[in-house]
């Protein structure tokens, strides 16, 4: 050998080899080993999949389920308006009973919020941009031969914007028409389709007592679901009412209502049956609730109103919601525990039955670290795959729900990155110990395993 020959061979002895790519060449094999294992077992790959495809579809579902429930509820109060007070008459438990038994002679009730109340409450507190104050009475109204039993509302032009109502056509009825008592009135959409089935009621008129009011409006339609007495949660929509200028309610039908019971006739006379007290600031919406409070306790004997804050309420279900979710992920995540504890046992069982296998390949010179890489990637290979699928049902899941059940759900971004993620890391941390158990058997012993 000359000596340009001899440097070049030290030259190349010594030149470091490329240990990256090296590396890289090793993994990819025992990828290959790892997948053709996979497949060589492939119902038993499946089924140990399926664990973990119903957990992560599961840990979805349920979320994108009670994220839409979630959403819902906090809608309502949102649509009630963060920045409103809502103060409601309410017959007394013990007037209420008295009544209902029959006890003594029918007589005169009187209960509920006055206008002494919204006056004080306008001029006392500050902060209060605007009170809206309605009545509300149950009437029959009529289209030729078609009536219909519904709330007829007296209230102010503002009363559709403070409750986030959209009209679907037409208009609501204004100052001018409050002052001159104008016989105008709005309808809900339920209304409107039950009395005009056929034609456009705008320009129309509809009777109400011995009265015929114009429709000038028509609210938007379903979308809306009752929270309490006389009060729509609705988004942007109206319930069944029909809407008329607070002036004319109170000339028309007056303050006291007359109604046959079991001990006779009863009359109430309610001046006002809801109140809507707009706040400027919505971070100092719950203290004035509790000065409305004081206000109305000092102002009436029995607790004859009842006082709701929507943000109050929207804070209390936003720690619902996130109770609820936490519960609901915990369940789902049961599922996936139980997909992990499957991989593992698929695993051990590999293991057991490639004891031979391993102990060849040990000493062909495989070493620890080869053997825990090949069963670590068929470990995540299966969780992973599992995963993918899961999440693809995950998402479909909530859409079939919406579609055939109706109910309102949403799969937020971080539920199927949150599920994939622990389906990865359960394939790790369930696939470790297989792993580890066959890294650690004697190459002698292995290769006597029959």
């Amino acid at each position: 050998m000359s000596d340009f020959t001899l440097d070049r061979f030290v030259e190349n002895k010594s030149r470091p080899k490329p240990r990256s790519k090296f590396n890289l060449v090793r993994f990819k094999k025992i990828t290959q080993v790892g997948v053709k294992s996979i497949f060589s077992h492939g119902l038993r790959s499946m089924l140990t999949v399926l664990g973990i495809v119903i957990g992560v579809a599961a840990v979805i579902a349920m979320l994108a389920v009670s994220e839409g429930a979630s959403f819902e509820a906090q809608q309502q109060f949102r649509d009630l308006g963060a920045s409103n007070i809502l103060v409601k008459s309410v017959k007394p438990a013990e007037v209420e009973e008295s009544t209902n038994r029959g006890f003594g002679p029918p007589q005169a009730v009187v209960y509920g919020l006055m206008h002494a109340d919204i006056n004080t409450i306008r001029d006392t507190i500050p902060g209060v941009s605007n009170v809206i104050a309605s009545r509300i009475v149950k009437k029959n109204v009529w289209n030729l031969g078609i009536s219909m039993n519904t709330d007829v509302v007296g209230t102010s032009v503002d009363y559709p914007i403070s409750r986030n109502y959209n009209l679907r056509s037409g208009r609501f009825f204004s100052e001018t028409e409050i002052r001159d008592h104008a016989n105008v009135v709005v309808l809900s959409d339920e209304v409107a389709n039950e009395l005009f089935p056929i034609d456009n009621p705008l320009g129309q008129t509809i009777k109400i007592d011995s009265d015929y009011y114009n429709i000038v409006g028509i609210m938007e339609s379903e979308g809306f679901s009752n929270l309490g007495q006389n009060q729509a949660g609705s988004s942007n929509s109206a319930p069944s009412r029909v809407f008329i200028p607070f002036t004319a309610s109170k000339s028309r039908f007056g303050e006291t209502t007359t109604r046959q019971t079991a001990g006779g006739m009863e009359s109430e006379t309610v001046e006002l049956h809801e109140a809507i007290i707009q706040v400027e600031d919505q971070e100092t919406v719950i203290e004035v609730g509790e000065i409305i409070d004081q206000i109305l306790q000092r102002r009436h004997r029995d607790a004859d109103y009842t006082i709701e804050i929507p943000l109050a309420l929207l804070r209390q279900a936003e720690e619902s919601a996130l109770r609820d979710q936490i519960v609901a992920g915990a369940i789902a995540g049961i599922s996936l525990l139980v997909g992990g504890i499957g991989i593992m046992n698929i695993m051990l069982a590999s293991v057991t039955e490639r004891t031979r296998e391993i102990g060849i390949r040990r000493a062909l010179g495989a070493k620890k670290r080869d053997i825990i890489a090949q069963f670590l990637v068929e470990a995540v290979i299966l969780s992973g795959v599992g995963g993918l699928i899961g999440v693809v049902l995950g998402i479909i899941i909530p859409f079939i729900i919406s579609i055939f059940w109706g109910m309102t759900t949403i799969v937020t971004p971080i539920a199927p990155i949150l599920a994939f993620s622990i389906s990865a890391m359960i394939g790790v941390v369930f696939g470790i110990y297989p792993s580890m158990r066959a890294a650690d058997m004697d190459p002698v012993e292995a290769l006597r395993h029959e």
